[in-house]
């Protein structure tokens, strides 16, 4: 039985921080495999196949490809940058024996950088670093390059990972090239670089198979599809084998599709063998982590332990005035069907029942993760509500542990003094400040997970719009005791009815509207928020009464303030634990959990 090496295939993960450049590159890399025939219109970003990615413009779910160069089949997978996707990334690694690390020639390693390199060094795998973004005006690759190298020091790399290639690229323009002065029309030194140091995949052809699924794909002709490296022997369609469930449950299943990844095509196969990337529909209750063996000796492979949920929230029925009214699915039953159902490809995140058969309590990475799935739930038709996302704390030798974010901000330098200021009573600690390009300061934080939930819009306001902010989970600290909460209270709208100039220009005295004039309204709902610390009522729908004596002003408009216009995310990141968010496929709404004013009052009394 002699070790098997496969020659004519290289696995490999693209990652890299969010926005530097990966998914470009791979288009890239698609077009000029020239895997799209000559007069083929290809969109942009064309692995982002989702709408939310395209619009948000980053990747969510991890995807597969595969170009073929000079008689090697490079098999690539892109991975999500942000650290809310974290989960993704881990598992995907599992597939792969070396990594692309993509980082911008300008802004240099980020927070996401070295959470995705750390997991690739851990898992002893060869990086290739992609100094990415060399066209632009501000880049400085030779300072990039040692800071990379830094950050490997850093993160424990062994002496055979410190010895990685370097490739510059501009994945806009398409070429790549091995030292800076070098001439390139083209990305052939990227591809080079890839067969070269990329190890081949390595094992036992002669042995029992054994394929790890480590990706959920779905069809609605074939259904679950499971996706995953073959690390041990042959698969072949239509062969009887066995599905290793967690806590090593042995079934058998049969493989009635096979599968390999072509350009953004799947080609289907009647055998596969170690080091391929295949996808195999037929069983119809596959899950990540499971192993497929041969039914003659069935042995699982130890898969990846995903790190936990910092954030959780309620998803609960819509019990609003105004529920059933937009959506399509609006039910317990529909809920509770549709959080099981992304259990199944979502690794990171929990779903766990209530007391109550209308309430679901979820769990995820962060505010984005769990918008992301608040955002695709609207979009498929769901109707519902959620509550303020809340930290997930920790028990450890009889002290209440809590999560820490890295937290790195770039701001210009007349905007530091307010961010420092900010931060303070969020009890964030400085751990470094340099400065960045172009009259931007970077500055560095540790600063409690709860501490930056409503942060990103109050750093927007302090900036005007210049701050950018990026966040990994660096682990778990004592808690660090109590934190203000939001320093200002809600305007409530005080009875049902459609929001009125003449109200509302009364109503804008008190604060910042949430909504315009024309706007149906519910007793309990939030039209603003209020420039004092309390809640205050407030008539929007009221009108002006009429006299038969004209006043002098009378006849001068009633101008209304711009409305602040609330997203998905500013509204989670706003509201206070006694009000919810609504959200139906076409309008997002937020609310106090108990609507009537009186009752309202009395709970607050008894509080």
């Amino acid at each position: 039985m002699d070790l098997f090496t496969r020659n004519d295939i290289r696995n490999v993960a693209i990652i890299a921080h969010v926005d530097h450049g990966k998914t470009t590159l791979v288009d890239a890399l698609l077009r000029q495999s020239n895997i799209f025939r000559a007069n083929e219109k290809v969109e942009d970003r064309v692995m982002d196949s989702n709408a939310i990615e395209r619009e948000r413009g980053i990747t969510i779910l991890s995807k597969n490809t595969a170009v073929t160069h000079k008689g090697v089949k490079i098999n690539i997978v892109d991975t999500p940058g942000h650290a809310d996707f974290g989960g993704e990334v881990e598992r995907v690694l599992k597939m792969v024996d070396s990594v692309l690390l993509v980082v911008d020639a300008a802004e240099g390693p980020m927070p996401q950088t070295k959470f995705v390199l750390r997991k690739a060094l851990q898992l002893k795998l060869k990086p290739i670093v992609v100094i990415n973004k060399i066209d632009k005006p501000d880049a400085r690759p030779s300072e990039v390059l040692d800071k990379v190298f830094d950050l490997f020091i850093e993160l424990g790399a062994n002496d055979e990972q410190l010895d990685f290639s370097v490739i510059y690229c501009s994945a806009k323009d398409g070429i790549a090239k091995k030292e800076m002065e070098d001439k390139s029309t083209n990305m052939e030194p990227l591809f080079d670089a890839i067969i070269k140091n990329a190890p081949a995949p390595q094992g036992y052809l002669d042995k029992p198979l054994q394929l790890l699924i480590t990706t959920i794909d779905h069809n609605e002709y074939v259904g679950r599809i499971g996706i995953g490296k073959i690390t041990r022997g042959v698969i072949k369609k239509n062969e009887p084998v066995v599905l290793i469930r967690k806590g090593n449950k042995v079934e058998n299943v049969k493989v009635s599709n096979l599968y390999v990844y072509d350009g953004l095509k799947k080609l289907e196969v009647e055998e596969a063998k170690l080091g391929d990337i295949v996808a195999v529909s037929g069983i119809p209750d596959i899950n990540i982590g499971e192993t497929i063996a041969s039914a003659s000796d069935p042995e699982p492979l130890p898969f990846v332990d995903i790190d936990e949920p910092t954030l959780t929230m309620n998803f609960m029925v819509n019990d609003s005035p105004f529920a059933g009214r937009e959506g399509e699915f609006v039910t317990s039953r529909h809920l509770r069907d549709r959080l099981m159902k992304e259990l199944e490809t979502n690794v990171a995140l929990r779903v766990e029942e209530t007391d109550s058969p209308d309430c679901f309590k979820v769990s995820g990475r962060g505010e984005l993760h769990l918008s992301v799935l608040i955002e695709t739930m609207r979009r498929e038709g769901y109707e519902f509500q959620v509550s303020k996302p809340t930290v997930i704390f920790k028990e450890e030798n009889g002290k209440k542990l809590e999560p820490i974010e890295y937290l790195t901000i770039d701001v210009p330098e007349e905007f530091m003094g307010v961010v420092i200021e900010k931060l303070g009573p969020r009890k964030a600690e400085m751990v470094n400040m340099t400065s960045a390009v172009n009259g931007y300061t970077r500055l560095e934080f540790k600063v409690p997970a709860r501490g930056l939930i409503g942060f990103r819009n109050e750093l927007m306001t302090d900036t005007k719009g210049n701050g950018i902010m990026n966040h990994v989970l660096d682990g778990y600290e004592e808690y660090k005791g109590d934190m203000p909460g939001r320093t200002r209270g809600s305007l409530v709208v005080y009875e049902p009815g459609v929001s009125i100039t003449y109200g509302l220009f009364n109503a804008q005295e008190r604060g910042t509207l949430f909504i315009g004039p024309g706007v149906e309204v519910y007793e309990g709902m939030i039209a603003g928020e209020c420039s004092r610390p309390e809640d205050i009522e407030v008539n929007v729908c009221k009108k002006k009464h009429l006299s038969n004596t004209r006043s002098s002003g009378a006849d001068e408009a009633l101008k209304l303030v711009p409305v602040s216009e609330m997203t998905l995310e500013k509204s989670l990141e706003f509201i206070a634990q006694d009000e919810l968010v609504e959200i139906t496929p076409k309008s997002i709404r937020m609310r106090k959990k108990i609507l009537d004013t009186d009752l309202r009052r009395k709970a607050m009394r008894r509080k």
